[in-house]
C-alpha cells in the first residue's frame, strides 16, 4: 500500500503543549477508528510552523477524507517513491 507525506501548515505548531498535541492526537486516531484499517498514521514530525505526517493508505482521497472529517490542514500531499536511510549506502 502507498505510503504518503502530508505537509500542513499550522502557525505555532512549535508551541503547541503536550495536551494540545495529545488533543490533535486523540482526534485524529478517533477519526482513523471511524475509517477503519485501509488508512494508517505512522508518525509526525512537528516543527515551528508546520506538521509533518506520515500515512499508509490506498490513495490520496482517503487522506484527504481523513483531514476533512478531523478539521486538519492539508498544504500538499506527496507519494513515497522510495525510502532510504544509512543502510542503503551498503548496497549488496
Amino acid at each position: 500500500m502507498p505510503k504518503y507525506v502530508i505537509e500542513r501548515d499550522v502557525e505555532g505548531a512549535g508551541d503547541l503543549s503536550a495536551d494540545d498535541l495529545r488533543d490533535i492526537s486523540k482526534k485524529s486516531c478517533d477519526v482513523l477508528e471511524e475509517l477503519g484499517p485501509k488508512i494508517q498514521w505512522v508518525e509526525s514530525f512537528v516543527t515551528p510552523n508546520k506538521i509533518y505526517c506520515v500515512y499508509i493508505a490506498p490513495d490520496e482521497a482517503l487522506i484527504r477524507k481523513h483531514a476533512e472529517m478531523g478539521g486538519f490542514p492539508i498544504t500538499s500531499i506527496s507519494e513515497v517513491g522510495s525510502v532510504i536511510d544509512p543502510t542503503t549506502s551498503e548496497g549488496s
